[in-house]
């Protein structure tokens, strides 16, 4: 299987990461003015299983290094198979609150509070459980992206007081989104084999890993999403017969958005090898920061702000890619 030979090419597979999961939620924009995004999420899933599929039966499968996938797949044990089932379980419930916020309070709120929280929680959580990397340095960035999540929520308060949008409502679902996302890497960090160029039987192969973590994502969207699309966050109910009745675009641009996240996941845990898996993953949601821009600069969703929030926003991009900086030295 293909796999990474050193820290640097494992901080680019970060930064491609970093867009990718900064990016997706575009697909959800553009279909967005005719499409729920209960519908969209749908075609989102698949996108992610279809890419994992992919990237198993070709990059997974070639190469002298490691185990291939199918061979992997064969030897893959209970305890692990669960593991990397829950980390799609957990990542499903997170990522369905972010993409509710992301159609409430717009993807410059959303992923800067949500995808923000689940960065300082989960990079501790993973640090805990596997320490790589300067600490001081680490966590003085961890720091600074949570003092530009602060100020986010501030400049989205005084935004929301002008234009009357629903800003409690959307910080809370943004908030909730990034306390669950911060645990699922976890699991699927803990059902592969650490070193990737060792395997060990029983334990899973980064690759065999993300086709059970998104096996475990659409298992889950038949609980979770049928019951948002049932008893919605906000407009009328759903049918199952209304994901029928969108046009071509609509599903292209779900499945492509899921695509886009799985490659970036997938990326990510490459990285996890030579970075570890704190910083692949504190890494990865720096894709904070390419959201919000898409967000404040093209989809111009801080549009008729109060004076004051401009200077609040880039003190926010500043302190983000700051930390995020810190967070890269810190190996």
């Amino acid at each position: 299987m293909f796999i990474l030979q050193t820290y640097s090419s494992a901080v680019i597979f970060c930064v491609i990461t970093m867009l990718c999961w900064g990016s997706w939620a575009n697909t959800q924009k553009l279909a967005g003015s005719s499409w729920r995004f209960e519908l969209f999420y749908w075609d989102y899933v698949f996108g992610i299983l279809l890419m994992a599929l992919v990237l198993a039966l070709t990059l997974g499968s070639s190469g002298q290094q490691g185990r291939s996938f199918l061979a992997d797949y064969a030897q893959a044990d209970a305890v692990n198979i669960r593991s990397a089932l829950l980390g799609g379980i957990v990542f499903n419930a997170a990522n369905i609150l972010l993409v509710a916020a992301i159609s409430i309070a717009g993807m410059s709120v959303a992923f800067p509070v949500g995808i923000g929280i689940a960065l300082v929680l989960g990079v501790i959580i993973n640090y805990v459980s596997a320490p790589q990397g300067n600490p001081v340095f680490l966590f003085a960035g961890i720091g600074l992206i949570a003092l530009a999540i602060v100020l986010n929520a501030s400049a989205y308060k005084k935004t929301s007081s002008v234009n009357q949008r629903p800003s409690a409502r959307g910080l809370f679902i943004s908030v909730a989104a990034g306390v669950l996302m911060s645990f699922f890497y976890r699991f699927v960090a803990a059902s592969m084999f650490p070193d990737f160029t060792q395997p060990i039987a029983g334990r899973l192969s980064p690759y065999t890993a993300m086709v059970f973590f998104a096996g475990g994502v659409l298992i889950s969207n038949f609980l979770f999403n049928t019951y948002i699309m049932l008893r919605p966050l906000s407009g009328t109910r759903l049918r199952f017969s209304d994901y029928f009745s969108g046009g071509f675009f609509n599903h292209l641009t779900g499945i492509i958005g899921g695509m886009i996240w799985c490659v970036g996941m997938s990326f990510s845990v490459l990285a996890s090898d030579k970075a570890g898996t704190a910083i692949s993953y504190g890494l990865g949601q720096g894709a904070t920061v390419v959201a919000a821009a898409w967000g404040i600069f093209i989809w111009r969703e801080f549009k008729n702000a109060p004076k004051g929030v401009d200077l609040l926003l880039n003190l926010m991009l500043l302190l983000y890619i700051a930390g995020i900086a810190m967070v890269i030295y810190a190996r």
